[in-house]
């Protein structure tokens, strides 16, 4: 297998690691685009090399593109139809974190008649619980319900809401304004987010669960008329979800989401000691008979290539390299629009990145063939 040119757009702090992590590979050549010359600054100093580009610009971007074999977008997600019809142009792979719809609807537009591979939504939700979610399913003759729960969290909660700043704070509040995709009776329908409360505990913890926006991905159309019941909800502390009615419904910042974000920016701490919980749980028949199966996994932040990264970067990071390395591996299609239910669990944890996953506590890894 050939080692690949890979240029990661965006250098902040999730492209960064994705470039440190494939650098530490002999299996990728790696580069970091970004329009930011302090952000650039940083990454050359690691001995990374850079390219200073606009983004935005139409011309610019496809021509710094060329001679690549992909791109992966760790640019926020209103970029992301400029970064894939570039990528388009220039004929390479592109693959992004995004959990936006609209966004993500825009590369599937681009994917028709491609012939290089679309794959967006690679992080962790969407992206890993997908592939978890996924090959649960498959373990199944018959699905019933498929119930996909994520959450990252402050290991050490210490202020009303018990949560602090994982990752990008304008799509943590599309995720909790936005309609939620799902499958109801069978039916692929939209529900309101914040709904649906639950309750979960794991390792003596308890925690709450409620719907959110993005996190389904592409199972939705998948199991739709196939199962019973499909949905994505967020996992936080208990307490966290009656805050956030508050704030968005009570006193408007649903209608305000600029505000919501000067707020969370200006109260909200950020940290590198986290969780990040993944949760899945399947029902449905097999032989005959109606089970239940569960894939839990449970990472903390840790020292990767000598440097501390939080569980959130370690697992979105993970996500998109090791799906990166399906494809240059050629097992994955490599042209039009991939989803994440198209990568088997058991060979993306096989790959040098999804051994990111491994590394945590992992309950029920019986992964379907």
């Amino acid at each position: 297998m050939s080692t690949w040119n890979v240029c990661v757009v965006g250098g902040g702090n999730i492209g960064w690691m994705i470039a440190n992590v494939l650098n530490q590979s002999t299996n990728y050549n790696v580069t970091v685009a970004d329009r930011e010359l302090s952000n650039l600054n940083t990454i050359q100093k690691s001995g990374i090399p850079v390219l200073q580009v606009d983004v935005a610009d139409d011309k610019a971007l496809p021509h710094a593109l060329r001679g690549f074999d992909a791109v992966i977008s760790a640019a926020p997600f209103f970029l992301t139809p400029q970064i894939a019809k570039a990528a388009k142009i220039a004929g390479v792979h592109y693959f992004n974190l995004t959990e936006d719809v609209a966004a993500t609807r825009a590369v599937r537009e681009l994917a028709e008649e491609s012939k290089t591979a679309f794959m967006p939504q690679c992080g962790l939700a969407p992206g890993f619980v997908g592939i978890a979610g996924a090959d649960l399913a498959a373990q199944f003759d018959e699905l019933d319900t498929l119930s996909l729960r994520v959450g990252a969290l402050p290991l050490f909660p210490t202020n009303a809401l018990k949560y602090i700043l994982t990752w990008s704070t304008d799509g943590q509040i599309n995720e909790y304004c936005n309609p939620c995709d799902a499958i109801v009776n069978g039916e692929l329908t939209r529900l309101a987010p914040l709904e649906d409360l639950e309750i979960l505990s794991h390792d003596g913890t308890e925690y709450e669960c409620f719907n959110t926006s993005g996190g389904l991905g592409t199972l939705a159309e998948k199991f739709a008329g196939k199962a019973r019941r499909v949905s994505y909800r967020s996992i936080r502390y208990p307490g966290h979800c009656d805050i956030l009615k508050l704030l968005l419904h009570d006193l408007g910042l649903e209608r305000r989401r600029d505000l919501m974000k000067e707020m969370f920016e200006s109260a909200l701490p950020r940290t590198d000691q986290d969780v990040v919980l993944v949760f899945c749980t399947a029902t449905g028949m097999k032989d005959g008979v109606l089970v239940e199966r569960s894939f839990v996994n449970k990472s903390t932040a840790r020292i990767i290539n000598g440097e501390h990264w939080s569980a959130i970067q370690t697992t979105t990071v993970a996500g998109v390299t090791a799906v990166v390395d399906l494809m240059r591996q050629g097992l994955l299609p490599n042209q039009g629009f991939v989803g994440q239910e198209e990568v088997s669990l058991k060979e993306f944890m096989m790959t040098e990145f999804g051994a990111l996953y491994g590394a945590g506590a992992v309950t029920s890894l019986d992964c379907a063939a």
